[in-house]
């Protein structure tokens, strides 16, 4: 995936606008956001494609995709700070186990690809 793909603003931003009262419209511009965000944090294809059929589940797979690039940024910020946290107080074990604890939860492919690089580069350690 190039860093283009993982641009999440689009995503977020109709979201956003969504959120803030702005009816939400399927086009070709939100049905190509959907089709691209879904599958990155998780979501079959077949499923955001299921989603695409109609305008209320688009919508509600618009809330979804955004509910996970959230959340699962907070899950790994949360994840990351403590695994430091644990790192810096001589526990690497215990920092080893909040990664490893993320990588087998997390939904988000990029977000457990981080927290998999982070786990092992403590191995390396």
């Amino acid at each position: 995936m190039n860093e283009q793909d993982l641009n999440w603003d689009d995503v977020r931003d109709l979201s956003r606008r969504v959120l803030a009262g702005e009816p939400f419209t399927l086009t070709a511009e939100s049905r190509a956001i959907l089709q691209r965000t879904g599958p990155q944090v998780g979501i079959p294809a077949a499923d955001v494609e299921r989603a695409l059929q109609s305008e209320a589940s688009a919508a509600t797979l618009l809330t979804e995709v955004a509910r996970r690039i959230h959340a699962g940024s907070h899950r790994l910020s949360r994840a990351l700070s403590e695994a430091t946290k644990r790192q810096e107080e001589g526990d690497m074990n215990g920092a080893r186990q909040v990664l490893r604890d993320i990588v087998e939860d997390e939904v988000v492919p990029l977000y457990r690809d981080i927290a998999q690089i982070q786990l092992e580069a403590l191995d390396e350690d």
